[in-house]
């Protein structure tokens, strides 16, 4: 599906009237409305677009999900210090951010019910193969790691970059699929994903996805990573660390795919 890296197409969406993107909080709304029914939203350069939840773009990604389905509630974990709405709803959220491609695959199921989530927006961001992240660069920038913003704190912008952070909603099977790269590393962290799902207006889990350790190792081998040195923390040393969350990560095409299954409590109470 037709997608750019400024996110002035919505992938998964029909869009856009006009020249900007949607906001996080326009697509919430929209989606608190009944599946299938058209919404008309304001984007940012305040014109009019239409949005429609429909399931398309993610045939054949089922098989990546193969015995992965659980019931078990996805354990929620510090949102950490670096999150934002970056107004970013898309699928390729690389900008100009080198490093390994990687595609990341996603599928909500209700906690209760096991039955997919359409509707529900998943948001992930992380750092760049250099351990910077967008919109914090400064404070990212490895001076003794990771710093500002406050844990489970929404943080100020303090730059205008938004590279590796964006949005997308599910359709009827509950899967969204995003565009990126192998994360880097920053000190006294493992290599990781942040994810934030929300159903209607509320956060209705924050997690974080890893990676084995081999393949980090193998990834970390070649450029850009590769100028880096003195990595200090590894997945069994990282205090949020747990082996559900790791992604179930394939070769498809010469690229890496990355799958994992959210469960996730749709009823909790909206705030």
């Amino acid at each position: 599906m037709a997608d750019d890296h400024g996110g002035q197409r919505v992938s998964r969406r029909t869009a856009l009237a006009g020249i900007g993107s949607i906001g996080l909080g326009a697509l919430l709304a929209a989606c608190g409305g009944d599946a299938g029914t058209p919404t008309a939203v304001t984007t940012t350069s305040g014109s009019t677009a239409t949005i429609t939840p429909r399931s398309t773009g993610t045939s054949g990604l089922e098989d990546l999900f193969a015995g992965a389905n659980t019931c078990t509630l996805t354990e929620t974990t510090t949102q950490g210090p670096y999150y934002f709405d970056a107004d970013k709803v898309r699928s390729d959220i690389r900008e100009d951010r080198e490093g390994t491609p990687l595609r990341v695959a996603v599928k909500i199921q209700d906690g209760e019910t096991c039955e997919p989530l359409s509707g529900a927006v998943v948001e992930i961001w992380h750092c760049d193969a250099g351990g910077l992240y967008s919109g914090a660069e400064a404070m990212s920038s490895g001076q003794g790691g990771p710093g500002g913003g406050g844990p489970g704190g929404d943080l100020e912008p303090a730059d205008d970059k938004r590279y590796l952070r964006g949005a997308q909603v599910t359709g009827a099977d509950g899967i969204v699929q995003f565009v990126t790269i192998w994360p880097g590393w920053y000190p006294g962290r493992t290599v990781h994903i942040h994810a934030m799902v929300h159903v209607g207006d509320a956060r209705v889990l924050i997690t974080q996805m890893m990676f084995d350790e081999d393949l980090n190792t193998k990834v970390f081998e070649s450029r850009p990573y590769a100028r880096r040195t003195g990595r200090d923390t590894f997945n069994d040393g990282d205090d949020i660390y747990r082996p559900s969350m790791l992604m179930k990560v394939t070769r498809r095409g010469g690229d890496y795919v990355g799958a994992i299954v959210f469960a996730a409590d749709s009823d909790q109470d909206r705030t």
